[in-house]
């Protein structure tokens, strides 16, 4: 059908993304007409993918690395959590204007408020890492009120430039074990495999019984830092409820239902992620 709508997720590489599985996992429980694919689009072609969207019957779609600053670039309109984050993962129409939006802070709270209890009453945050992510949490960790949150990675420089946009403090990643004593929670942000990532693992020890701890990573679902977090006893969350919520608004705008997220989704998410390549 000529009306059916199509959404997409866009990056390069894409074939890892776990996306086609969500949204069409709630389209067939919804019992939705529509379709969600993945595309592979070089940085190259990326504008010309934008400019073919409507002709092509698309609605909108996601978009991930490396094209969310393009896709910044390219909106006549951006929602306030784009414009505060500097990027776009959501794309729909208004008209005939493209839209977009940042859903990742609202997947990171969201998963939050599912699975660690209490973390909007946390004092002190430490967020590891500086990248794109890490925008996206502080933006969040502010939204929700906490009252002092410090960025802290490799380079301190670029730490010190995101937290002067935000209004937070920053730090070298080697103050994480002066500073976690008193934090209440701690987000990494980085790479599992990184140096930091697994020298933070050991600095554990120094936070509070009460302290929570969370990794915006899901593969692999249990990061170093988490592993380290389960074995002091520290309440821990996963990432991958990050990225099952940030899916709910795009499919709500592309659809016109609202999904809920619900634990058969999350399993089968990991059967996936388990399941041999290819």
């Amino acid at each position: 059908m000529a009306d059916t709508p199509r959404a997409f997720v866009t990056g390069w590489p894409i074939h890892h993304s776990r996306s086609p599985l969500i949204h069409n996992t709630w389209l067939r429980e919804l019992e939705l007409p529509g379709s969600y694919e993945r595309i592979a689009v070089p940085p190259e072609e990326f504008g010309a993918f934008l400019g073919g969207l409507r002709a092509d019957g698309f609605v909108g779609g996601n978009v991930t690395i490396p094209h969310k600053e393009a896709a910044f670039a390219a909106c006549a309109r951006r929602d306030g959590a784009a414009e505060a984050i500097g990027a776009v993962n959501t794309l729909w129409f208004e008209g005939d204007a493209l839209v977009g939006g940042n859903t990742d802070a609202y997947g990171f709270s969201a998963n939050l408020d599912e699975r660690l209890a209490g973390w909007r009453e946390a004092g002190s945050a430490l967020v590891l890492g500086a990248g794109g992510a890490a925008r996206a949490v502080v933006h969040a960790l502010k939204g929700a009120g906490i009252p002092r949150i410090t960025v802290l990675n490799r380079t301190q420089a670029r730490a010190e430039r995101l937290a002067a946009e935000f209004g937070v403090s920053a730090d070298g990643e080697a103050a994480f074990a002066a500073l976690a004593g008193g934090a209440d929670l701690v987000v990494n942000t980085r790479a599992p495999n990184s140096d930091g990532a697994q020298a933070d693992a050991r600095a554990l020890d120094a936070l509070p019984a009460s302290a929570l701890v969370t990794d915006i990573v899901y593969v692999p679902l249990q990061t170093p830092i988490l592993e380290a977090a389960v074995a002091r006893g520290l309440r821990t969350a996963d990432g991958l409820g990050m990225l099952l919520h940030q899916a709910v608004p795009g499919f709500e705008r592309w659809f016109g239902r609202r999904p809920e997220v619900r634990g058969t989704l999350r399993e089968a998410v990991i059967g996936d992620i388990a399941a041999p390549a290819g």
